[in-house]
């Protein structure tokens, strides 16, 4: 996840579209975002011509279940605007094989955000 991140931050779509499995499924319910396999989130990330304008992700919190091979973030991102958000992830032989988000576009820093509930 953390890689994920650094790379989003680098401009480096190709090592974020890495992370993700060959058939993997990136979803924002219900209708908004839908992108399926590696070859379409690695332009989704920016291509080979890289995005307009960068990208930063930072992970606030992140939890994960070896057994069940599934993950949750609460996250940060920058692209234009700033949402906060959280991501529900299934791993499958060490790549992302399902990405689901849901997120609140908002200008306040993080802590602002949460306000007092925090954990």
């Amino acid at each position: 996840m953390q890689l994920l991140a650094n790379s989003w931050n680098k401009g480096d779509a190709r090592k974020a579209a890495d992370c993700f499995a060959e058939d993997a499924i990136y979803s924002e319910p219900p209708d908004k975002q839908l992108y399926k396999g590696r070859a379409e989130l690695f332009k989704f990330f920016g291509g080979s011509e890289g995005r307009k304008s960068a990208m930063k992700m930072i992970w606030h919190h992140l939890v994960f279940d070896e057994e069940k091979q599934v993950a949750a973030g609460e996250f940060t991102f920058e692209f234009g605007s700033k949402v906060h958000g959280v991501a529900m992830v299934k791993v499958a032989e060490g790549k992302i094989s399902h990405w689901r988000e849901y997120w609140y576009e908002s200008d306040l820093d993080w802590e602002e955000f949460i306000g007092k509930n925090k954990f």
